[in-house]
C-alpha cells in the first residue's frame, strides 16, 4: 500500500460538500426564514418583527437577527435617540434569498 503524500498549501482540498449547504447553514433554524421573509418587504424595527412572529421571544429574535447580520444577511441601523430605535433591513446578499424563500413558501402552500 502506498501511503498518502499529505497535501501541501498550494494544493486546493477537494470538497464533497454539496454547494447548497452554505445556503443551509445561514438560513438555517426555525426563525430566519420568516425573518427574512417579513423584512423583504422593507426595513423592520424591532417591535414590528416581534408583532409579526408572536411565537418568537424577545431573546430569540435579538439571537437571530445577530447571527443573520454577521452573515451578512441584514443591517442593523441604531438610531442615536431616547428611546433607542433600531431598524433592520436586508442587504443586496439577503435580497438574493428572496427566489429560495418564495419556493419555500410555495412549495408549503
Amino acid at each position: 500500500m502506498i501511503p498518502k503524500r499529505p497535501r501541501t498549501p498550494a494544493e486546493p482540498a477537494l470538497s464533497t460538500a454539496c454547494p447548497a449547504e452554505a445556503t443551509l447553514k445561514v438560513i438555517a433554524g426555525k426563525w430566519k426564514v420568516p425573518i427574512i421573509w417579513h423584512l423583504l418587504s422593507g426595513t423592520r424595527r424591532f417591535s414590528e418583527l416581534r408583532k409579526c412572529l408572536p411565537a418568537i421571544t424577545p431573546r430569540m429574535l435579538t439571537r437571530q437577527l445577530r447571527e443573520l447580520e454577521s452573515d451578512g444577511v441584514l443591517v442593523r441601523k441604531v438610531y442615536a435617540q431616547v428611546p433607542p430605535r433600531v431598524e433592520y433591513s436586508l442587504t443586496p446578499r439577503g435580497r438574493t434569498l428572496n427566489t429560495i424563500v418564495t419556493a419555500m413558501c410555495k412549495w408549503g402552500k
